[in-house]
């Protein structure tokens, strides 16, 4: 089992950026395909970025370009790096992560993860 804790949300102006951090507890990280989905109220969980064991990443079409997606096995730690916010990017992000034995897997269904962070708040102003 692993624990997902999610930090770096807050307020930011249209344009600004924000980095997002992901830290699991426990040694297995290394076996984790990670995502990150995001969240307003009366919403579906929506897929952001997802990320494969060895590195091999796939973004949602509204944040292609903007967004990038790394993971540090180091530091037991995925990050969401979001470039040229837009208020339309307002929502709760989470992060997710599931074993999979695949290097190359990405996974990119909100269904498909077993594991969940407490969300972190990310408020873009215009």
């Amino acid at each position: 089992q692993v624990q997902l804790v999610e930090s770096g949300g807050g307020l930011v102006q249209a344009g600004g950026s924000l980095r997002l951090s992901c830290a699991a507890s426990g040694r297995t990280f290394s076996s984790y395909a990670m995502g990150w989905f995001r969240q307003v109220p009366g919403k579906e969980r929506e897929f952001v970025a997802a990320i494969s064991r060895a590195g091999s990443a796939l973004y949602a079409d509204s944040v292609k370009g903007r967004f990038t997606i790394s993971r540090d096995s180091a530091k037991n730690t995925v990050y969401l790096q979001m470039n040229s916010l837009k208020p339309e990017d307002t929502a709760v992000y989470y992060c997710a992560a599931r074993i999979v034995t695949n290097l190359l897997v990405v996974v990119t269904t909100y269904r498909e993860y077993d594991y969940w962070g407490q969300g972190t708040q990310v408020t873009v102003s215009s």
